[in-house]
């Protein structure tokens, strides 16, 4: 079992963001192929994407009506065949894993420690995600499209401790966005906002946690 830290608080559970943290970021050359499309660099191409995603993660925009929400925001014009074809590059340039987040989530499973996935998916990147056999070793798995709610909001974090029978408290979260991290915070679960293996390792030992992410 896991030491307690120095508040007091034994870790019974880990929840994992997807993407930047079990699977890393897409570069800014898969935006950029997406962004040729569009008539756009890469960078400020990316940008608009980012600000883009909740409406199409919490489910509530088809595939064709996002990227066609997405286009007519930067006035360009995309045909059906482009859609497909951003779709196909979308999947492919979030399945990019980052195997020592996923180890250590084996690790902490075989420790007796409850595991979760929390992301903001899209339905296409969901149907992908569930065809790895790594995803079937977690507790719980909450995919915002399928719950039809996204993070930052309270009740999708209140909707993974339900499913994992877990006390906020005795929960951590692992998230790369501030905002997120923040929104963990304030419903009493301990978070750590992820910007690299090291990183996450020093964090984990700031709070006595015996089980530490590989370095290599």
């Amino acid at each position: 079992m896991p030491r307690q830290d120095s508040n007091n608080a034994e870790i019974e559970a880990v929840i994992f963001d997807y993407g930047e943290v079990l699977a890393h970021r897409p570069s800014l050359a898969e935006f950029g192929q997406m962004a040729s499309l569009f008539g756009m660099g890469a960078e400020p191409f990316s940008q608009v994407w980012d600000r883009s995603r909740p409406a199409y993660d919490r489910g509530d925009l088809t595939a064709e009506a996002y990227w066609l929400k997405l286009a007519a925001e930067v006035k360009a014009e995309i045909a059906p065949d482009q859609i497909e074809r951003l779709r196909q590059w979308e999947v492919a340039m979030w399945s990019n894993i980052n195997p020592a987040m996923v180890t250590w989530s084996t690790q902490l499973k075989d420790a007796g420690i409850k595991t979760a996935v929390l992301s903001n998916m899209h339905p296409d990147l969901v149907k992908h995600v569930r065809t790895f056999q790594w995803l079937q070793r977690f507790t719980v798995t909450t995919f915002s499209a399928e719950v039809k709610l996204v993070k930052p909001q309270a009740a999708i974090y209140e909707h993974t401790l339900r499913a994992l029978d877990a006390v906020a408290t005795k929960t951590l979260f692992v998230d790369d966005r501030e905002v997120n991290i923040k929104a963990a915070r304030s419903l009493g679960i301990r978070a750590i906002q992820f910007r690299s293996v090291p990183q996450l390792r020093g964090d984990l030992n700031d709070l006595d946690f015996p089980i530490l992410p590989s370095e290599s």
